[in-house]
């Protein structure tokens, strides 16, 4: 216990940056995530700060933008939420330990609380595609070399399967797994989302028959998303940064040249909802951790097809 109300201590800033350092590194985030995380806080320790000092930290929050200043917030939350639960493992033999874990719990909680970001104002329009648009963009992206099999599965896992970049650039073969459902094999991916939350997500017979083409030029082991050099050898892995590039790319075939993972992601919802889908089955699929941000993702409080805008005489 001691150990950790050190830690806690003023003056112990050095000490706390090699630490969610550490924590950034291994949490379930996108290499460009945490480059940025890892940014914003070398930036603030070097001003002298303590990463345990919540006054320090809202003092330099208020000199960032709103967007360093959402990724200052995200990274001390990281960090807290692990010491949080370091404390609250550690055996208390007495009074007074449990006097000082509930102290450290503390201390960590107002490091949350430290950095305010501002809320975005209205509403947002958000971008998917409709069926057509879908078949026009897996269209663009056929062929039979190696980098035209790559991309075209790349687009299918995100707009065929509901996945977020990091977790389309992080799934591998062994993910790919074979359910009975009805008397009938069912393929699945398991997914490790954000905050290491696991999820099963079912894929049509049409995606599995593309991964297991692309395991055939492979080797069927290691990442499913490779990178594709000019001569169309095959490497070993495919960043975020590469499967948002490939998007762009395509994207702009169908007259979509800001299209975004995320809007495929989106799409995915959509599609569903329309179908028939319920909300609570995308909701899971996508791994939301409750409904209302579904709702948010497919605008659902927000009437499209009749609008007041429907009624007024132009």
């Amino acid at each position: 216990m001691n150990q950790l109300t050190t830690a806690t201590r003023p003056g112990n800033g050095r000490f706390s940056g090699q630490a969610i350092t550490a924590v950034i590194e291994t949490a379930n985030l996108a290499d460009s995530t945490k480059t940025k995380y890892q940014s914003v806080i070398g930036a603030f320790l070097a001003t002298g700060g303590n990463l345990t000092a919540a006054d320090d930290l809202a003092v330099f929050a208020a000199t960032l933008s709103n967007s360093r200043r959402a990724q200052l917030k995200a990274a001390v939350k990281l960090w807290s939420e692990r010491m949080i639960d370091q404390v609250k493992s550690t055996p208390a033999a007495g009074p007074n330990d449990v006097a000082m874990k509930q102290e450290a719990i503390w201390r960590f909680q107002s490091l949350q609380t430290a950095v305010t970001v501002r809320a975005a104002k209205g509403e947002k329009a958000h971008t998917w595609l409709t069926r057509a648009e879908v078949r026009r963009l897996m269209a663009a992206a056929a062929g039979d070399d190696n980098q035209a099999q790559r991309d075209r599965l790349t687009l299918a896992l995100l707009v065929g399967a509901g996945l977020r970049r990091e977790e389309a650039a992080g799934l591998t073969f062994a993910d790919v797994k074979f359910q009975p459902v009805r008397g009938k094999i069912r393929t699945v991916l398991q997914i490790a989302g954000k905050g290491d939350k696991n999820r099963v997500v079912p894929i049509s017979g049409q995606l599995a028959a593309m991964i297991d083409a692309w395991g055939s030029v492979t080797g069927g082991n290691g990442r499913v998303l490779r990178s594709v050099d000019k001569s169309g050898a095959v490497g070993d892995g495919l960043s975020g940064v590469g499967i948002f590039q490939i998007v762009r790319t395509h994207g702009q075939t169908i007259a979509k040249p800001d299209l975004a993972p995320h809007d495929l992601r989106r799409t995915y919802a959509q599609i569903g909802y329309e179908s028939g889908v319920t909300i609570t089955q995308i909701s899971r699929l996508l791994g939301h951790a409750s409904v209302a941000t579904t709702q948010r993702y497919l605008n659902l409080d927000l009437d499209l097809e009749t609008t007041v805008s429907d009624f007024v005489p132009l």
